[in-house]
């Protein structure tokens, strides 16, 4: 028989974070919970920033706990983030201040002051990534420009991922997908952009050595102890970016499959083999990030479950404590749309009140109101899934290929009537899970670098062997076509 090997997968979310050990037979793969733990943001005197410390000694216990589980079995750990945000490391290794969380207002003005650099259209024709305003080419601008003068000390910048597992290993390397996230590497060679670079006025000695994903880093580091016996445990560079370790788990059999990695953002696109930089790409705003295996994702990122969340925690302080599952429910008996809005209205990004943001926005666009918590998250989701088909017809057409399968991974594939209310939008079949893919993805580079597997197919084909997802079939097409006629029509 097999020796079974555990690789730990450390997946963190902008909401959450979890330390998920993965058992390997030969054969099948079966994940189980170690360690999950919250993720907030703090605000300092100077805004927002992750709490890089209280994260990292999350991943040490969960590590810790596996490995007293498991002992000797326990043969790696990967590590995926959420992209864009980075550290600074001074010339003896230091870390240069919290990290920055990208929702920061540092970053307003900062797209229009790249752009008086080097010009929009030659940005996205070096880069292919789409223009959002926390994209890291924006906080470092914004960084240049701060006070604090960080840029002038710094020696290295390591991506959140990377940043951990230089914590881990003593090894400095950046992961290309989680890179590929911050408009900064050239979209046709996937290194960095060093005119670009230039043209910012960015210090070239802190973009420093790319890996691609399934580079094994060395292994962990004694450390104080508190992890245990950690002697021969390796350190592997998954897809870091955790949409490239999600698309890397998705159960597809046919090449190039559209994708859905629904969470708190949504990434909506199509597994190319190669990066597809055109002026049609650039109007509807795809980015082409890293995938693993030399893959592209051609992908449009739009907000997800974030409008939801944040209408939730304000309910929460509000004395309705509503879960989500119980929220879903009333929304699967509120009236059929009622209103929608537009998910990406710049309203939303960081408003300081969901809810009211949301009644504004309505009130503004000449719709009802919506105030009861089950009418809300009715619009929030319908308006979702009919952002998607916008999206979708872009993708289809940018691309000239259509879609008649969706493959949704990630925590808002667990939302059924969301998946039902996608199938509905867009007229494809949803697939949705496994719900922990982005985890299944980052094993998946891991078992590649241990020599267990030998491709992205032979990988695919594991997760169809250990994971059942679910199927939805479109219904209710002509009510739903009415809607996204409504849909178009909004300001």
């Amino acid at each position: 028989m097999k020796k079974t090997r555990i690789c730990l997968a450390a997946d963190l979310g902008a909401g959450s974070g979890r330390v998920l050990a993965g058992a390997y037979d030969g054969d099948r793969l079966e994940l189980r919970e170690v360690n999950r733990f919250a993720n907030e943001p703090v605000q300092l005197a100077n805004g927002w920033h992750w709490q890089f410390d209280t994260l990292f000694g999350e991943i040490q216990r969960g590590i810790g706990q596996a490995v007293r589980e498991h002992g000797a079995e326990v043969a790696s750990i990967g590590v995926d983030t959420w992209g864009v945000d980075y550290g600074l490391l001074d010339a003896a290794g230091e870390l240069l201040g919290a990290p920055f969380q990208y929702r920061d207002s540092r970053t307003d003005g900062m797209e229009e002051a790249a752009c008086a650099l080097m010009p929009r259209p030659e940005i996205y024709q070096r880069t292919g990534i789409q223009f959002m305003f926390f994209n890291t080419l924006f906080q470092l601008l914004a960084e240049a420009r701060a006070p604090e003068a960080l840029l002038e000390k710094a020696h290295d910048l390591l991506f959140l991922p990377d940043l951990i597992n230089y914590r881990l290993t003593g090894r400095r390397a950046v992961e290309r997908s989680i890179a590929s996230t911050g408009q900064l590497l050239h979209a046709t060679t996937q290194e960095w952009d060093h005119e670009l670079i230039a043209a910012m006025g960015f210090p070239e000695r802190i973009f420093g050595k790319l890996v691609s994903a399934g580079t094994d880093l060395g292994p962990i580091l004694p450390g104080d102890g508190s992890m245990g016996n950690v002697r021969g445990i390796r350190v592997i560079a998954p897809g870091s970016h955790d949409t490239a370790s999600a698309v890397a788990g998705i159960p597809a059999e046919e090449t190039e499959p559209v994708f859905l990695s629904s969470g708190t953002w949504s990434l909506l696109g199509r597994e190319l083999r190669a990066p597809l930089v055109s002026e049609a790409g650039f109007e509807a705003g795809f980015s082409n990030e890293a995938g693993v295996f030399g893959t592209t994702r051609y992908l449009k990122n739009v907000a997800g479950m974030w409008l939801l969340q944040e209408c939730k925690r304000h309910w929460d302080t509000a004395g309705n404590t509503l879960g989500f599952g119980e929220l879903v429910a009333a929304a699967r008996d509120a009236q059929p749309f009622a209103a929608l809005l537009d998910p990406d209205a710049p309203e939303f990004q960081a408003p300081a009140h969901m809810p009211s943001a949301i009644t504004d926005w309505l009130k503004k666009s000449g719709q009802p109101a919506l105030t009861d918590p089950g009418e809300v998250t009715r619009c929030i989701l319908e308006s979702l899934a009919l952002k998607y088909r916008a999206v979708l017809e872009a993708l289809s057409s940018v691309t000239g290929r259509s879609a008649e399968r969706i493959y949704i991974v990630g925590g808002g594939s667990q939302n059924d009537l969301l998946n039902q209310f996608a199938a509905n939008a867009t007229g494809c079949t949803i697939v949705a899970g496994p719900v922990e893919a982005t985890s299944v993805g980052n094993i998946l580079m891991q078992l590649y670098a241990l020599g267990e597997i030998a491709s992205l197919d032979e990988g695919r084909a594991l997760v169809r062997r250990s994971f059942t997802p679910r199927t939805f079939s479109p219904a209710d097409t002509d009510a739903w076509a009415d809607a996204f006629a409504r849909f178009r029509q909004l300001p």
